[in-house]
């Protein structure tokens, strides 16, 4: 809870932050007086009323002694179509004591319930000269940010694009006209690559001291829909997700910190193994010893700079491919074998892997239900596609990213920076193919190798002009041969996936970042202490909320390093 952090740092009362830590510790563990039950089937068609009176019945109590009942998780259970459920996991609240109430069950489906919840780090003693800096405003920047303003530290962010409702307008410009900002788009500005993603927050890190629970619940606080907090996979959507982040900048600002647009460090000062100094815009100089890179995954001038000042690096593996879109009721279809009124279901999703006959891995990637593909880039004369969803979800297509991993064995340019020349060549392709607009190729024509020259069914919804072309024409043969496979097997798992007229676009080259930033133990860099490589653009993070737990864990870092200014 935010007011017990803000107490924890020192911002109400009068205790101690050890003593309030200890106090902290009765919010984590078994909650005084609920049970948690598991595994509770009930039509798409639920009420309210049928969630309780199946929770009594659970607990062969009547439904008036639940006080309160709150849903923790929520899924589609899809496997006997077409009797399509939502499975539960809840935590009830009754009038009796919870320990003798659980000695009278038999189920191991109900339990005492349990939870962690996150506890603020103790500030260290170091002195801390000047106040810590934060590169970029994406996800791992902000939390980062929002950690450390919580627990007093004032941080300053620089964001080289620009505020989210200016970036809005300006994205929303460049899909329509083409012209386009190389410092605000949808790569770089307030929230990151993410705000125009989808805001999806699946994530596979595991969590054992409360942080993916704490992002969850400071995006609901921030203003997304509570629903975040319990269905199986999340999303927040682009239109709800720009208000969001701005919430949470605001709360920074509100607690001392600073939020500057339009700034991007040019250098780093380093001495004697320490950072001592950042250059912001070419020209403006600053004192700093502490400074967070969470630049993200497409800030290859940056990772140049690093490089140059020898800041050690190594290429890392990532995946590229094409988006994929098809019709959003043949998805539907597909995974509930049937067609159901508006709102009893979720537009479907699915998450798709293989094993290719050359021995490489294929998969679907940011898989956008009822969604968009939209023209990502952020380099002149390149173009990089990515997908989003607003909050409903509404769409007449569905899309998503096949792609293939590469390796640093794959790139045609060695050496730290590989990866990055491997997709600039992919993206310079794909800019001259649409000549300028996102190219699109009808699946048949892909396996034809031919350009393609009319629609099928599937009508492209893409934010940004798009041209028929020829994709294959430019990949190299690998990466060609392993998506045409990889749709082909996808097709034996739902059915229609290799359609003729379904449409590839591309390229998605942006997948995660193709450079690691090393780090060590204390989030630091080994050869600049006071660096602190974070989030998905220093390779150690995979989406939003990997990269939220990351930037909370480099301002753990610090703070339990350095006390309060």
């Amino acid at each position: 809870p935010v007011g017990v952090g803000e107490r924890l740092c020192g911002r109400q009362g009068g205790s101690s932050p050890a003593v309030l830590l200890a106090g902290m510790k009765l919010w984590k563990g078994t909650y005084m007086n609920k049970i948690r039950i598991s595994q509770i089937k009930l039509p798409v068609t639920y009420t309210e009323q049928d969630l309780k009176q199946a929770s009594a019945k659970a607990l062969h109590i009547s439904a008036a002694q639940i006080k309160s009942l709150t849903i923790r998780k929520r899924s589609v259970d899809a496997r006997k179509k077409p009797d399509i459920r939502y499975i539960f996991t809840v935590d009830v609240e009754t009038a009796m004591d919870a320990h003798v109430l659980l000695k009278k069950q038999k189920s191991a489906d109900i339990s005492l319930a349990e939870d962690i919840v996150y506890q603020y780090p103790v500030p260290g003693s170091e002195p801390l000269p000047d106040r810590p800096v934060i590169a970029g405003c994406g996800p791992a920047g902000l939390f980062c940010g929002l950690l450390l303003a919580r627990c007093g530290y004032r941080p300053l962010i620089l964001e080289r694009g620009e505020d989210v409702d200016t970036r809005t307008k300006t994205v929303e410009n460049f899909w329509k006209t083409g012209a386009l900002k190389e410092n605000s788009n949808v790569q770089f500005g307030e929230g990151g690559a993410g705000t125009f993603s989808d805001g999806k927050l699946n994530t596979l890190v595991k969590d054992h001291a409360g942080r993916n629970r704490f992002v969850l619940e400071t995006f609901v606080k921030a203003g997304a829909d509570a629903d975040i907090l319990y269905v199986n996979k999340p999303h927040i959507g682009t239109d709800v997700l720009r208000t969001v982040v701005k919430n949470i900048r605001q709360e920074i600002e509100s607690l001392g910190g600073e939020v500057r647009f339009g700034q991007q460090i040019t250098d780093f000062s380093v001495k004697s193994g320490r950072l001592t100094g950042i250059t912001v815009n070419g020209r403006e100089t600053l004192d700093c010893s502490v400074c967070v890179l969470a630049i993200g995954h497409s800030a290859r001038d940056t990772f140049a700079l690093l490089e140059k000042k020898q800041i050690p690096m190594q290429a890392k593996a990532f995946a590229v491919g094409l988006r994929i879109e098809h019709p959003q009721e043949m998805i539907d279809f597909s995974q509930y074998g049937l067609r159901f009124g508006a709102g009893q279901l979720p537009a479907a999703d699915y998450k798709l892997t293989g094993k290719l006959k050359n021995g490489r891995g294929v998969y679907s990637f940011c898989m956008c239900p009822g969604g968009y593909v939209v023209n990502a880039s952020s380099e002149k004369e390149s173009l990089a596609v990515n997908g989003m969803s607003y909050r409903a979800r509404d769409s007449r297509n569905a899309n998503s990213a096949v792609v293939v991993t590469v390796t640093p064995d794959d790139y045609p340019e060695k050496g730290v920076l590989g990866g990055v020349q491997f997709q600039r060549n992919l993206e310079r392709f794909a800019y001259r193919a649409g000549e300028g607009n996102v190219p699109v190729q009808l699946f048949a024509d892909f396996q034809k190798r031919q350009k393609s020259s009319s629609l099928g069914e599937v009508e492209p919804a893409i934010k940004g002009k798009w041209q028929l072309a020829d994709l294959r024409a430019g990949l190299p043969a690998f990466l060609a041969d392993s998506l045409e496979e990889g749709v082909l097997l996808f097709d034996h798992k739902i059915r229609g996936f290799a359609r003729g007229d379904a449409l590839f676009s591309g390229v998605e080259s942006r997948t995660s970042s193709p450079v690691r930033i090393l780090r060590g133990d204390n989030f630091t860099s080994p050869c600049a202490e006071g660096l602190y490589p974070c989030g998905e653009g220093a390779g150690y993070a995979g989406g939003i909320t990997s990269a939220a737990v990351d930037g909370m864990k480099c301002a753990e870092a610090i703070v339990r390093k350095y006390c309060r200014l």
